[in-house]
């Protein structure tokens, strides 16, 4: 979908990395900037799954020689990503300004936590930090516990990679038919507080308030998850009356009359305490073919391990190409070619190639 569209990504983590393979996927050609001399970030492989389909190259940033490659590069590139804190560009003489200076109608896309000009801009936070300062981590939990948030999900990957490929579609569309570029500042904190507008809406109607527990997706019986007998676990979110009239059916309480009373708050404590015992009296195998196929709006909870194996994969949403686990991309277009895993780069892998397409020697 984006073929003939060229990417430049600065060498970063997480939410950078991530949206520049988004792009890759669909079809750009995304080119990483590694740090020359710099080794494989710890905790990180030596060829990463974010970086499928991407060429490498690399180039010192600090050195002159090596930005005015860099400046080449934009200069035949849509678009660029990069997720330093924010001055750190303009210090190294790469900002919004030298890059449009080059290249007029660049999308130039940074990625940050709080973004480029806040009250704390200047400052180091990681996911949960922006997600908890946004309002975004507030109901993520059962009543009583912690907030805790699957690692990353909503505010690397949620509230931060996708606006920021979002804003980068954007601003690429508005520079075929302007042939002006623009800056794109994708901020976690931001994301993530918009992300919560499909709760505001149900806020209006008194659905959602300030108290944890006793909202129309956070506190009932029919909103959570349960421990099986095998140490497995089962969703439910039969929110809707005839999808509940399916659960309390398979799992024959179609007659208790507390059940009956759905939305009645007082009575969603002392039900979740009934529910956790009746699923806790089987393993998960045997709760999962209870529901399956039904509208009861029933699920097991699954590793990535067990989902490739599940027969929802026929879609192929998850793949192990060269025993690396991995997800497909997503969404899918009806006139586009099969998607195949492309492998990821070595480091600077490509770097002859790239600047013999730049017309500049090896040297």
């Amino acid at each position: 979908m984006l073929q003939g569209t060229r990417i430049i990504e600065v060498e970063g983590l997480g939410p950078g990395p991530f949206a520049a393979m988004w792009l890759a996927d669909m079809g750009a050609d995304v080119i990483c900037v590694h740090r020359k001399g710099g080794g494989v970030t710890p905790g990180m492989p030596e060829r990463s799954v974010l970086d499928r389909g991407k060429r490498s190259i690399e180039l010192d940033l600090k050195d002159p020689e090596g930005i005015k490659t860099f400046l080449a590069l934009v200069a035949t590139a849509d678009g660029l990503i990069e997720g330093f804190r924010p001055g750190v560009m303009e210090r190294l003489g790469i900002g919004p300004d030298e890059c449009h200076a080059v290249n007029p109608d660049l999308v130039f896309g940074r990625m940050t936590g709080w973004g480029q000009d806040s009250a704390l801009s200047k400052t180091a936070g990681h996911d949960l930090n922006y997600i908890s300062l946004s309002g975004a981590l507030w109901y993520a939990s059962n009543p009583g516990d912690a907030p805790l948030t699957p690692a990353t999900l909503v505010g690397d990957i949620g509230g931060g990679a996708m606006y920021l490929v979002g804003g980068m579609l954007a601003g690429l569309l508005r520079a075929k038919t302007s042939g002006e570029g623009c800056v794109v500042d994708a901020a976690i904190y931001d994301g993530s507080a918009h992300m919560m507008n499909l709760l505001m809406s149900i806020r209006q109607t008194g659905g959602f308030g300030e108290t944890r527990g006793q909202n129309l997706l956070d506190g009932p019986h029919w909103s959570r998850s349960y421990a099986c007998a095998d140490g497995g676990y089962m969703t439910v979110q039969c929110l809707e009356p005839k999808f509940y009239a399916q659960f309390l059916a398979l799992m024959e309480l179609s007659e208790d009359a507390d059940f009956k009373r759905q939305f009645d708050k007082s009575l969603w404590p002392m039900l979740t305490g009934r529910l956790a015992g009746i699923f806790a009296s089987e393993p998960r195998a045997h709760w999962a073919n209870l529901f399956e196929g039904s509208d009861a709006c029933v699920a097991p909870v699954l590793s990535p391990d067990e989902a490739i194996e599940h027969p929802m994969n026929k879609r192929g949403t998850w793949i192990e190409p060269e025993g690396v686990l991995q997800a497909s991309p997503a969404p899918r277009f009806d006139n586009a070619p099969a998607w195949q895993p492309l492998p990821s780069p070595e480091r600077g892998q490509h770097s002859s190639e790239i600047l013999a397409e730049l017309g500049l020697n090896k040297e």
